[in-house]
């Protein structure tokens, strides 16, 4: 297992960024992830203010879904983990759709038509970072304004943290899950 590219911050943490971390992490230590971020401690703040999953205009299902296979295609097994652990219960996801988040299609049973579509888009912007014309039309068909929005701004976030994890080679949590086997 690689160690972190930068050391993680060891407690005791400055005052500000333990409420943040009080805050986010609701009692439970802070992630590895935050603490390497915490060597830039305008990083972090910034980090927690921007994030996306607070109540927005699409269902947590859909934003977890997206987060999923966003990390998946960006290779970043610790975000994955953390949200199939975090959320997945939360959401009602089925151990097929875990599967499916990781090594199917948006073809896949396993997917509602409106997953089916979150799982074209979130392919489509790793891919090519765009979306053509016949999948924007129906995507248009499926989601509102707002949610399209936020669709796409969390594949853009969730690639932003898929990218550290990896370049930082921040090693996984001990209570994540790791990807389902194929079959």
């Amino acid at each position: 297992m690689d160690s972190p590219r930068i050391a993680p911050l060891e407690p005791p943490y400055p005052p500000a960024m333990q409420a943040d971390f009080d805050r986010v992490m609701r009692g439970a230590p802070p992630l590895l992830l935050f603490r390497v971020l915490g060597r830039n401690a305008r990083v972090l703040s910034r980090l927690f203010a921007g994030g996306l999953l607070d109540r927005g205009s699409i269902t947590p299902r859909q934003r977890e879904l997206m987060i999923l296979r966003t990390t998946v295609r960006c290779g970043a097994e610790y975000e994955w983990g953390l949200h199939a652990a975090a959320y997945g219960a939360h959401v009602g996801w089925t151990p097929a759709q875990l599967r499916a988040s990781v090594h199917g299609a948006a073809s896949d049973p396993a997917w509602q038509p409106d997953e089916a579509l979150i799982v074209r888009l979130a392919d489509a912007l790793h891919e090519t970072g765009d979306v053509d014309d016949a999948l924007w039309a129906e995507l248009r068909a499926a989601f509102s304004d707002e949610q399209r929005v936020e669709l796409v701004m969390l594949a853009g976030f969730y690639h932003m943290v898929s990218f550290t994890l990896r370049a930082f080679r921040i090693p996984l949590e001990p209570h994540a899950p790791r990807y389902p086997a194929a079959r």
